[in-house]
């Protein structure tokens, strides 16, 4: 193959015309091809295996999709949406599920449309302008050195997790942004810092911290928050998910002295201050009617978020209520082509099947039988020893996952089971470790959004880990001291023992 150097030898078996269609489609064909071709070997394999003691036969057949589900989704051999659309068809082939209904039972959960209706919500706000805004006001009001702009970036990612419900999606909207301020920057030493601190905090660490404040900005969170309800009887809604997180931003200045400490940017100045910002800023001009119609509309959603407890409607019911609004005739000057194109379809497809797989992992009995193994290794073990055991494993077994999403919806049915072995109290044990999956800060290729900055070429994998561990570490003593204490104030102590709502 002339020009395919890079291709590892047993990609020489693929068809030529195959490998190419590969790479224009955005696959890496040496992972690619072999991960398909595994993931469907060991698919096969699980289901022809005998059923294991304790295990039901639709067990056994939802361990074998999720195994599949999982090589897909590291190998990234095909598109995520399509895994989350052709996983409960599996499931329904297999016998993992019996009907149809139960098998996409995740496409049709109320924060399946809560998050699909925030997506909406966030492509309307991109088509008129209105995150961009949001971060240049916010940038704009910082000081003109390299420390204080991330404090600015930080500020910008708490904002925008307000209005975008994805880490991906508010790196991709600061990603001109940034790469706007690193432009400015000369190829010194120092220059190098900057960028690379940018780049890092801006688009990957704090795309990531701000998402776990709200129950609508961070993916895993709707997916803990949906199986509470379903397997738990417990409603955590959007004020309540924020009551319990809003101690998480003591994390952010810890975060900041490490940033600085670790890249070594606390004196750098930002050449020619801050006027890229600025005239940025000015060339968007004052707000439209357009968009403060936006931003009323978007205010009414997050009131009906608010208080869901006095009328009852569902937040992902209350959504389409607030999204239905916009589409009255004459409102939006906003195509619905334009608006399609800018919705993350892909990233709601692989949520609704992953909330489809979490299910039948529960309903099929498979989390209570992984969980009856891995907690004989744990059970009658003092409850910090499990917490912090389990968080390490976690991060570890999160080196080899892209998706975040995918991984809390393997994770968090097993975690509840677990529970119930180990006799923790299930929403703290689970959120304590399935929120320390968003700290994933060993490699840059455990998080999409830190694909992203990854991609400025502006920092190594070492830089990233010289930043990242120490991040890990002080988040694992910050969750232990102030976290886990939080949650037993409010009525969910870890060590309190299993219970359900229902």
């Amino acid at each position: 193959m002339r020009g395919n150097g890079d291709l590892k030898w047993y990609i020489r078996f693929v068809p030529g015309f195959m490998v190419e269609n590969a790479r224009k489609a955005g696959l890496d064909p040496n992972t690619a091809f072999p991960g398909f071709v595994v993931a469907w070997i060991a698919f096969f394999i699980i289901l022809s295996l005998p059923v294991p003691p304790g295990l039901k036969p639709a067990g056994l057949a939802a361990a074998a999709v999720a195994v599949w589900a999982v090589i897909m989704w590291i190998t990234e051999a095909m598109p995520v949406g399509v895994t989350g659309l052709l996983i409960p068809l599996l499931l329904v082939l297999t016998g993992a599920q019996k009907k149809i209904p139960q098998a996409f039972g995740g496409f049709s959960q109320d924060v399946s449309f809560l998050v699909l209706g925030s997506f909406i919500f966030a492509a309307i706000m991109q088509s008129t302008g209105l995150d961009r805004r949001i971060a240049l006001a916010v940038l704009s009001r910082v000081k003109p050195r390299v420390d204080q702009v991330i404090k600015g970036l930080m500020a910008v990612n708490i904002a925008l997790s307000l209005i975008i419900p994805a880490a991906v999606s508010r790196s991709a909207v600061l990603l001109p942004i940034v790469k706007g301020i690193m432009e400015l920057f000369e190829e010194t030493p120092e220059g190098r810092r900057a960028r690379g601190a940018l780049a890092i905090t801006g688009l990957c660490y704090f795309p990531m911290v701000g998402g776990i404040l709200l129950l609508t900005a961070h993916m895993p969170n709707v997916i803990m928050a949906g199986l509470f309800e379903k397997e738990l009887g417990y409603q955590l809604n959007y004020a309540r998910w924020f009551w319990l997180h809003w101690p998480v931003i003591g994390l952010l200045p810890v975060m900041f002295l490490i940033i600085r400490k670790q890249l070594n940017v606390g004196g750098i100045s930002v050449p020619g201050g801050t006027d890229f910002i600025q005239c940025e800023k000015k060339n968007m001009g004052k707000m439209s009617f357009i968009e403060w119609l936006v931003l009323a509309i978007f205010a009414v959603a997050v009131l009906l978020w608010i208080t869901e407890p006095q009328h009852k409607i569902k937040t992902g019911l209350a959504t389409l209520i607030a999204l239905g609004i916009f589409f009255i005739p004459g409102l939006l000057p906003t195509p619905w082509k334009t608006l399609q194109n800018k919705t993350i379809w892909g990233t709601w497809l692989l949520l609704a099947g992953a909330l489809s797989l979490a299910s039948a992992i529960s309903a099929t009995g498979l989390s209570e039988w992984i969980a009856g193994y891995a907690g004989m290794y744990f059970k009658g073990q003092h409850f910090l020893v499990i917490v912090v055991g389990f968080i390490v494993l976690t991060a570890f077994v999160r080196i080899f996952m892209l998706s975040n999403v995918a991984a809390v919806s393997m994770l968090a049915p097993i975690l509840i089971s677990l529970s119930r072995v180990l006799n923790l109290n299930p929403v703290a044990f689970t959120l304590l470790v399935g929120n320390f999956d968003t700290f994933s800060f060993l490699v840059p290729t455990q998080v999409t959004a830190c694909v992203i900055a990854y991609g400025t070429g502006t920092f190594d994998t070492k830089t990233y880990a010289r930043v990242g561990i120490p991040i890990m570490v002080a988040t694992l003593l910050y969750f232990v001291l102030v976290m886990m204490p939080w949650y037993a104030v409010n009525g969910l102590p870890v060590w309190g023992g299993y219970v359900t709502w229902r």
